[in-house]
């Protein structure tokens, strides 16, 4: 890194937070504006916010890349734009037109509070951008040299402060702004890799064979458990939160259908760096760090820093929204459910409940150190609780009862999650019977369903 690049980084830094300051909340604002900012999101908005959003997990993906190659398509790639295409096909319509500002509200609406209570306990903590903040703090040490602790601390704190005073505008304003940033960067790296060393002859002569594979040497139940996992997409609250703040339900359709071709863009441009990653630093030691390294050794100064806020961007862009989201689900969805506290009250709760998150966030990174395991964990037991009662929430024409729903989210979850504690009592950390622990839930929450679902002639959602 050299004083152009931290200029640059400078730059984008004072940037960022004039972007976010632009416009800040009344004390009193209404929950619409706090968490949807008045559902006036344009199609280009959208897009941008949700690609930029939903791609934070860029060292994660940098890891796998690395360790097996093209398989990172198959695992980070194609199930997830197979979940978000069902996404766009049948809950993105219908999400925006049921004028509702968060997932809990569906659960309360379809069945009941106690239900949507137990659902924001569940949404909260996979909010909690824990595998984003391990994220930053392994940028901030890899780039300038700060200890882990700083770089945590310091980086989110920054990518927190202006959702603070402006809520979701100040969210999309700096998405906006990040979204380009993350396609320059990684577009300028991936030019001058294939210029300097050459293109796939290079890499085919420098990389471990599996990692031309399907697999990339794992087994395939390994993968498939992460087509499972992306199913979570249909419970995204990032998803349904553009969606209900979305300008009108065509928006909400064709922003999700063109953020795939972006996505699947990018994830090109991702997976080929961690191609050359492995072939130039073959003996890398700590493969989440393979991008910056990687960057560090090839780009001269200024394309370095230009590297190095694509990097920033992608993590921070995340941050402030799965932050945001948390906070809000905290405050409106927990806590103002339970208490039975005012509307006007949503903004002074959600910003503690900011606090909370953070803190939570970084408490979590103390007992994980690779954003895959936090991924793995988080995706296997929220999924199973959620997904059934949710999607079919808005989907067809059965319906669990109240209280049959209240206790699928219960059951599912809680059975995944004792699942995914029994590795920590086998004496080769295996979970039981060798069983994937988002199966069991799943299996319980779609038995519940087939079992006491009723039909019912008429939904709530409009159609």
């Amino acid at each position: 890194m050299h004083l152009v690049d931290y200029l640059l980084i400078a730059v984008y830094l004072g940037t960022l937070l004039t972007l976010g300051f632009i416009r800040r909340l009344k004390k009193d604002s209404p929950a619409t504006e706090l968490i949807v900012g008045g559902r006036v999101l344009t199609l280009p908005a959208f897009v941008a916010s949700l690609v930029s959003t939903w791609y934070g997990g860029i060292l994660g993906v940098g890891e796998y890349s690395y360790l097996y190659g093209l398989s990172n398509w198959l695992v980070f790639g194609v199930p997830y734009y197979l979940a978000a295409f069902l996404f766009a096909m049948f809950l993105a319509e219908r999400a925006r037109k049921s004028e509702l500002l968060t997932i809990p509200d569906r659960l309360a609406q379809a069945y009941d509070n106690k239900t949507a209570v137990a659902g924001s306990v569940i949404i909260f903590v996979m909010t909690v951008p824990a595998a984003y903040v391990l994220m930053m703090g392994i940028l901030c040490q890899e780039l300038f040299g700060w200890p882990f602790w700083v770089g945590i601390v310091g980086g989110t704190l920054f990518s927190v402060v202006y959702i603070y005073f402006g809520g979701f505008r100040s969210v999309v304003r700096t998405d906006l702004f990040q979204f380009g940033l993350m396609f320059l960067g990684f577009a300028t790296l991936v030019v001058m890799l294939v210029f300097k060393y050459g293109g796939l002859e290079y890499l085919s002569a420098r990389v471990p064979s599996t990692h031309f594979t399907w697999h990339g040497g794992n087994s395939g139940w390994y993968i498939a458990v992460w087509y499972v996992i992306a199913l979570a997409t249909l419970i995204e609250p990032t998803f349904y939160q553009r969606c209900y703040a979305a300008r009108d339900s065509k928006v909400a359709r064709r922003g999700i259908l063109l953020a795939i071709l972006c996505w699947t863009f990018f994830d090109f441009l991702t997976t080929s760096c961690g191609l050359y990653a492995r072939a130039i630093l073959p003996e890398l030691e700590n493969a989440v760090g393979s991008y910056p390294a990687l960057a560090l050794k090839v780009m001269p100064a200024g394309l370095m820093g230009v590297f190095a806020l694509a990097l920033l961007a992608t993590v921070m862009s995340t941050i402030d929204s799965y932050s945001f989201v948390a906070a809000s689900t905290f405050s409106r969805d927990i806590v103002m459910r339970l208490f039975r506290i005012e509307e006007n009250k949503v903004t002074y709760y959600t910003r503690i409940g900011l606090f909370v998150t953070v803190l939570l966030a970084v408490t979590i990174v103390l007992f994980f150190r690779s954003v895959i395991d936090i991924w793995y964990a988080f995706g296997s037991i929220g999924t199973p609780a959620l997904l059934v009662p949710v999607f079919f929430s808005f989907v067809g024409k059965r319906r669990l009862p109240s209280r049959w729903a209240f206790r699928s989210i219960v059951l599912s979850g809680g059975l995944s999650l004792v699942w995914y504690l029994s590795k920590y009592f086998t004496v080769d950390e295996s979970f039981w019977l060798e069983i994937m622990p988002i199966f069991p839930g799943l299996v319980v929450s779609l038995i519940v369903f087939m079992m006491f679902s009723e039909h019912r002639e008429h939904n709530t959602v409009a159609k």
